[in-house]
């Protein structure tokens, strides 16, 4: 038993993604056939380079259109079943992968199909191989795992088993619940394969859509608990569909197939302690009780502008680090730190990115043990140089390069601002806007990247998702995600973007890569701190008309709330239970803003962002 990964998950060739798929943790592969055939190398050298690299060939695949057919069909396809066994076999791979059939000569005659599955499990045991038939929804004939294991039933033979595939049982709606009478020994290999909700005939389809574990909607973690309980003592394997991936993010890929395959098989091992799984003990899941700090990298002119940004939003500088050029401005429970030090990782995050979020606190219950879990699924510890009398707060590096540090109350950590900071004279009184604590963080990435953020966060931490939405933006499309813990202390917006020339291409281009593109703040009175960000000069962003009349015809507000969302520049929706307001600030750092926000009711997720600020 062990981790495995079908080779058709990473990109680039054969070796590069043997080296990605060892160093992410794997133990095995599922080796897709064109992957050897697009390599200059015999079966022998890929045999030593997976072996040199601790893998097992696990699978090779695929190989289908074998059954039920007569004559010189037939001939040929026990022609082409022996030239595979041989290449197995020097390959060392020990499982061959048959998908059922999609010919339209194909018989469908049971006694014939099982007939020629019993001569194939003939010609396998002969070699010391196994095969495992997987049942394809646009087959002809065995279009299910239950039709697929009636078959295995009546070939009767110990190397002929059944192959299942997570996304095949469960995308058209089906409960993984009626897989309970599938036997354990009968199951050689199984695949994990997510995806979004259908809303049309999966079996229309020619390929599953193929997401890591965790990234779709799918109850993965039932199929497994059942799939467990029936006995399988066989790998788990990673089978991701490549969907044009550029070469540059195999690594990702590989390491996010891990942390997703890891994580999914550590939720179930919490609830079905008797079911051992090939994964090193991790810690639980980490609940995030939200943002202790959210930290900027500055120089001199810049940390100029963001101080005066700050204080419009009636933030004070309250505390000064007794050696650095470090700043922190606090309201509420926010705090916000300024960093304008010519050396250390604030410094290299300015130079690559200009003025830019480098760093972000969380808090949580135990700040060692969430390093712990992070950096066991593949998030590589962060540390630097601590000064005399500062504090080594655990940190890892995030994805992006971003650093998270975690601050927890069983040690000295959440005195950090009494420890390393001292206080400020206070020239002047400063009135607060009633900002309480960070709403929400929003970051921007590449599409591609995406879902490599998605699966870090929610395997690290206690996190809901919500559906990707699309967001329309003038230039283009931005797919956005929300994710929060359980009772929304922490909330991010994942927003993907596939043209460079919409808004959030622009802020990737200008930044030179993905990172936090907004912070929002939460206040309970939006008017209210509305009147008083009018008196600081907060600088916010003009509102067509057209938008205020569109929201009469959506909502039909009051004229007497109407005119105020106008006065004040207020955005609003409403998901039916609640009611969301919000002031966008207007941008700076080549994309930069800051929020206010009200939630009432119970309102979760924002369903629609306008279009004159779409991707912001």
């Amino acid at each position: 038993m062990g981790l495995t990964i079908a080779t058709t998950s990473i990109p680039g060739d054969l070796a590069a993604k043997l080296r990605a798929i060892a160093d992410a943790g794997f133990d095995g592969i599922e080796l897709h056939e064109p992957d050897f055939t697009g390599y200059h190398g015999d079966a022998d050298d890929v045999r030593r380079m997976a072996f040199d690299l601790g893998l097992s060939i696990e699978v090779f695949q695929p190989f289908h259109d074998f059954e039920g057919l007569a004559g010189d069909a037939r001939r040929a396809a026990f022609d082409r079943l022996r030239r595979k066994l041989d290449l197995m076999m020097a390959l060392g791979a020990q499982t061959l992968l048959i998908g059922a059939s999609t010919r339209d000569d194909a018989s469908a005659g049971e006694n014939v199909i099982a007939g020629d599955f019993r001569e194939l499990a003939d010609c396998v045991e002969q070699r010391g191989l196994r095969a495992a038939f997987l049942a394809l929804p646009w087959a002809c004939h065995q279009k299910t795992e239950i039709a697929a294991s009636q078959l295995v039933q009546m070939v009767g033979h110990p190397n002929f088993g059944l192959a299942l595939n997570s996304f095949f049982s469960l995308a058209n709606g089906s409960q993984p619940a009626r897989l309970r009478a599938l036997l354990g020994e009968k199951i050689f290999h199984v695949q994990l394969s997510d995806a979004p909700r259908l809303d049309f005939n999966f079996r229309n389809l020619e390929r599953p859509l193929g997401l890591l574990p965790g990234q779709g909607d799918l109850n993965l973690a039932s199929f497994v608990r059942v799939v467990a309980k029936s006995g399988y003592q066989g790998s788990w394997s990673v089978a991701r569909v490549q969907e044009n991936d550029a070469a540059d993010v195999r690594e990702n890929i590989a390491r996010d197939g891990y942390r997703a395959i890891a994580n999914l098989l550590d939720e179930v091992a919490r609830t079905e302690p008797e079911i051992a799984f090939p994964i090193p003990k991790l810690p639980e899941r980490v609940y995030a009780s939200g943002f202790e700090f959210i930290e900027f990298a500055a120089n001199e002119e810049s940390g100029e502008e963001l101080a005066g940004m700050l204080a419009s939003l009636c933030f004070r500088k309250e505390r000064q680090h007794v050696s650095k050029s470090v700043e922190l401005w606090r309201q509420g429970a926010v705090n916000i730190v300024v960093n304008s030090e010519s050396r250390g990782f604030a410094k290299k995050a300015f130079d690559e990115h200009g003025p830019t979020v480098c760093d972000m606190g969380i808090r949580v219950r135990d700040a060692d043990k969430t390093v712990e879990r992070a950096s066991i699924l593949g998030a590589p510890r962060y540390t630097q140089k601590v000064g005399t009398g500062e504090l080594e707060i655990p940190a890892i590096r995030g994805v992006g390069g971003n650093v998270v540090h975690f601050i927890d109350e069983k040690s000295n950590l959440h005195r950090v601002w009494d420890i390393e900071f001292a206080p400020v004279p206070k020239t002047r009184a400063t009135p607060p806007a009633g900002l309480r604590r960070v709403d929400h963080v929003a970051q921007t990435m590449a599409y591609s990247e995406m879902q490599s953020w998605l699966t870090y966060y929610t395997s690290t931490f206690e996190m809901k998702k919500t559906p990707i939405v699309n967001v329309a933006d003038p230039s283009g499309v931005v797919l956005s995600q929300a994710i929060s813990s359980p009772e929304g202390e922490v909330r991010l917006n994942l927003n993907g973007a596939r043209s460079r020339r919409t808004l959030a291409g622009s802020f990737l281009r200008n930044s030179l890569g993905a990172g936090v593109q907004h912070i929002a703040f939460l206040t309970d009175d939006i008017f209210e701190t509305s009147a008083r960000l009018r008196e600081t000069g907060f600088s916010r962003l003009p509102i067509p008309q057209n938008y205020y009349d569109d929201l009469q015809s959506i909502f039909s507000l009051s004229q007497e709330l109407l005119d105020a969302l106008r006065e004040g520049r207020i955005l609003y929706d409403s998901d039916g239970r609640g009611e969301y307001f919000q002031i966008y600030g207007t941008p700076m750092f080549k994309g930069f803003f800051f929020e206010v926000v009200e939630r009432r009711g119970g309102y979760r997720t924002r369903r629609k962002t306008p279009s004159f600020r779409a991707g912001i």
